[in-house]
Order: C-alpha cells, then structure tokens, then sequence
C-alpha cells in the first residue's frame, strides 16, 4: 500500500501540473484559433489548418493597430471610441476593457510596482501591486492616497485599497514574481535567475 501511495503521490506532484498547463493551452490554442478560424473553415473545409484563425487574428490586429496611426483611420477610430463611452452600460465595460489592456501593455504599465502593506492594529503584511498613484481624480478625499491591489491566493480575484502612500512599502522584486508568490499562497519562493 505504501508504494502504492507513494507512487501515485509521486504522480500527482510531477505529471498532475504538466498534464495540467498542456490542457490550459491547448484551450486557450482552441479558444483564440475559433476567434477567425469558425469564419474561415466554411471556406477552407479540408484543406483547414489548426493555428491559421491565430495567425489571421494576429495579422489583422497589427493592420488595424497601424491604421489607428494613421490620420483619417484614427480619426474613425477615434470617433468609435467616443461613441462607445457615451452608450450607457457599454462605457462601463467598454472603459474596465481599455483600462485594463492599457495597464498591462501601454505607456503608463499597472502592476509595475511591488507594494508591502502592514495591515492595521497588527504586524500581519500583505504584498500587493500599485494600479495607480493618481486616485485623488477619483474622488477629493483620497489626496496622498495610492490604488493597492492584494490579489487572493489561488486564483485572480483580489481587493483593491486605497492607502496613504507613506503607509506603502515598497519591494525592489520582479511583479512576476511577486505575483507568483501570492497565487502560489506563499509556496513558490525562490527567485528565478
């Protein structure tokens, strides 16, 4: 019974997660491949293949990133954005949409910095990542406050807290890593090299 255990525990701690991330790409390769590919394997039938709705989707998400640089192409797009952040319900999502995209990938990244915030009335901190250090456009009272986000272990919810910055330590660590070691709950602790 021992070997038994020991083996398929053994199994688990090795095979478990790499059976496991195969599967997530697979289904994220599926999910982005169906984004163009439903429309195209109508045409194409048997002569498909797997990868081309990503290759169409990446190809067209440059041509039009480039024609947002352009001038009358801008301007249309300009002009759909504007429309979008007039529709009620559709600002809402449309603006956490474009907010979120720009925070990872535009001028001004969020999660750039690691934050240490010591909960109040204890010596308990937590690590969370700096969203933004300009919150008193949001609302007056919050002057000299930053936006902190504590994301939960084992999974990508999280709170965000506004703090006075004096009240924020900050970590000279990678995000990534930082943000490894929160959803891991502490468990991935060395640092990559």
């Amino acid at each position: 019974m021992k070997f038994f255990l020991k083996n398929f525990i053994n199994g688990l701690l090795t095979i478990v997660p790499i059976i496991l991330v195969i599967y997530v790409i697979l289904r994220v390769f599926t999910f982005l491949d169906s984004i163009l590919g439903n429309v195209l394997k109508p045409y194409l039938q048997e002569d498909y293949i797997p990868g081309i709705g990503i290759l169409l989707t990446v190809v067209l998400i440059t041509i039009l990133g480039w024609l947002s640089t352009q001038f009358f192409t801008g301007k249309i797009i300009q002009l759909i954005d504007r429309i979008l952040e007039r529709i009620p319900l559709v600002k809402t999502l449309y603006s956490v949409i474009k907010d979120t995209f720009q925070s990872f990938l535009g001028e001004k990244k969020s999660f750039s910095q690691v934050a240490l915030v010591t909960l109040p009335h204890s010596s308990m901190k937590v690590i969370g990542f700096v969203t933004s250090e300009e919150v008193e456009a949001f609302a007056n009272p919050l002057k000299g406050h930053i936006a902190v986000y504590i994301p939960q272990t084992f999974q990508v919810a999280g709170f965000t807290f506004l703090i006075p910055k004096e009240d924020v330590e900050f970590l000279d660590v990678k995000p990534e890593e930082a943000m490894k070691f929160v959803l891991s709950g502490g468990v991935t602790t060395s640092k990559s090299n």
